[in-house]
């Protein structure tokens, strides 16, 4: 089950299409470049992005990859995001849900994962592990209060110990954290 319910998703973006300023907020941006750095690879294949928002940091990651597919719950952010990345697939998906196909090798959680409660975050990581063993995994997780039921470390704890690969964590904070789960190669 997920912690925030749809309706509180959607009053997110009733008045805009970026409620974080993520298109200028010089935090965010910093932040997008920080999780750019981070990819182990030059390149992917397929990305899978959950919790893709307005697609700004989608925006990003597009251009190392030859597809890009990015998930939300918020029809009015999958708009947005569609002007971002025209060549990207959307899907509307209120997580925990079955998530989409493709052969990707790159799965990025970008502070997602709090919006979910405990159970609904041991389905995600299970998903994961069972149909994209290979895959490298991204997570950015905010370290301030998230005013959901679940804060990011705790979040993050939660999903590292749901999954049998080891997290290395690339940026401690401030602020926000990057963790990384390299595929075995």
């Amino acid at each position: 089950m997920s912690a925030v319910a749809p309706d509180h998703l959607a009053a997110l973006y009733a008045e805009s299409d970026d409620p974080w300023d993520f298109r200028q907020s010089p935090y965010e941006q910093e932040k997008f470049r920080a999780t750019c750095a981070a990819l182990p690879r030059p390149r992917y294949r397929s990305v899978l992005e959950l919790g893709c928002g307005n697609g700004e940091l989608a925006r990003h990651i597009a251009t190392r990859c030859e597809s890009y597919t990015g998930v939300d719950a918020v029809e009015t952010a999958l708009d947005a995001a569609r002007q971002a990345v025209p060549q990207g697939r959307f899907v509307r998906a209120y997580l925990p849900a079955p998530l989409p196909g493709g052969d990707h090798d790159l799965i990025l959680l970008s502070e997602i994962l709090y919006f979910l409660d405990a159970p609904g975050i041991r389905d995600l990581a299970e998903q994961i592990d069972r149909r994209w063993p290979e895959a490298d995994l991204i997570c950015v997780s905010w370290l301030g209060p998230s005013g959901n039921s679940l804060q990011g470390q705790e979040a993050l704890d939660l999903f590292r110990d749901a999954r049998p690969r080891a997290f290395r964590c690339l940026r401690p904070g401030p602020g926000y954290r990057i963790d990384i789960a390299k595929a075995a190669r």
